[in-house]
């Protein structure tokens, strides 16, 4: 099962993946708590923890509120990001992220300060291979977007979680702090392509997928590196 939920003001596509009945794993919490929260009320669905594909804001701002929502009700959430995305996270964030974003719009870094200062620390340093709290959802180190940046891979239900590494007929944006087109490129071509042409992609922003589409259509992921 896949629940997209979108939210902020980047539009992120937060996702809710099972493979129970009445649990489930968070994937990009980027905002709007609550609204996740209620959608797992609605599906009566516990969380096994949260894993971010990376470490931008609008991937990760959600985060504390959630967990401090489970807390109160007794149950602790391990926050799960790839290694070479610590940076983002933890007390010591902010100016990480006020580098990363400040670019952008003055007006969006005001309005995301609370979130900037209050990242929370990572539980689970993820790497190439891993998978994620018992299910079959296994790392792909994906970077270009980011450092750290990964996807996510089901075997079982043939889904793939691409955070901004691969959009519909695009790719995440590579001017920003540790970002690089030709990376990005190697990893999509290298690491994403060879998946089963039917695999449902599910990215970051926008709507979804397919392997098959993005290697037919996808007017980025031909560029030679």
């Amino acid at each position: 099962m896949v629940d997209r939920i979108v939210v902020g003001v980047f539009n992120t596509n937060s996702y809710l993946f099972s493979e129970w009945k009445k649990e489930c794993i968070i994937i990009d919490p980027g905002s709007e708590a609550t609204k996740i929260i209620a959608n797992m009320s609605q599906k009566n669905l516990t969380p096994r923890g949260i894993v971010c594909t990376h470490g931008h804001i609008d991937h990760i701002s959600a985060i504390k509120d959630i967990q401090s929502h489970f807390s109160d009700l007794g149950h602790d959430l391990p926050l799960a990001v790839h290694e070479k995305d610590l940076h983002f996270f933890g007390p010591d964030a902010g100016k990480v992220h006020t580098d990363s974003i400040s670019g952008i719009s003055i007006e969006l870094l005001i309005s995301l300060n609370i979130e900037i200062h209050s990242i929370p620390k990572v539980d689970i340093i993820l790497k190439e291979g891993d998978t994620l709290f018992g299910s079959d959802l296994t790392v792909i180190h994906t970077p270009g977007h980011s450092p750290g940046g990964i996807s996510l891979y089901s075997e079982s239900q043939n889904f793939l979680f691409s955070g901004d590494t691969l959009f519909f007929e695009g790719i995440g944006r590579t001017d920003l702090p540790g970002g690089d087109i030709k990376t990005l490129i190697k990893s999509i071509n290298e690491k994403i392509l060879n998946l089963p042409d039917d695999t449902r992609v599910f990215p970051g922003h926008g709507p979804f997928s397919t392997i098959e589409r993005e290697r037919d259509h996808n007017p980025f992921i031909k560029e030679v590196y």
